[in-house]
């Protein structure tokens, strides 16, 4: 099956020799997401609260310049760089996953890219 790379710039470019999102058929495999704002190129400021909300929002524009949303992720990979402030994580996380909430694992990461405290890497699926 053919893949198709999507890229937005309403999310981070990438860092590094990867894609924003790769697209094999109906799956939408989007790569880790850290909290740069897209408009400045730098890591936002503040806790895993401000961070975590980042990194949703870069997640949403890459599912909308694929044509998907929040409501067709299925699975949702996140490292902590601190498990302690899972809590904090969950809170804002919640707010963007209402309903239906995806599958997730969550792991402690002793070091992410750029100093972040998180990053999140989805799959999303389209009937």
């Amino acid at each position: 099956m053919p893949k198709t790379t999507i890229f937005t710039e309403k999310a981070p470019k990438p860092i590094g020799p990867y894609s924003q999102a790769v697209q094999v058929s109906n799956f939408l495999f989007i790569s880790g997401q850290i909290p740069i704002d897209p408009s400045t190129g730098q890591l936002v400021k503040g806790g895993v609260k401000e961070q975590t909300e980042r990194v949703l929002e870069n997640i949403k524009a890459i599912l909308e310049a694929a044509s998907y949303s929040l409501n067709n992720v299925a699975w949702v990979f996140v490292a902590l760089k601190d498990l302690s402030k899972f809590s904090e994580f969950n809170e804002v996380y919640s707010r963007y996953f209402r309903e239906n909430p995806p599958a997730r694992i969550t792991i402690e990461a002793s070091n992410l890219p750029g100093g972040a405290l998180i990053e999140i890497s989805v799959i999303a699926v389209k009937d």
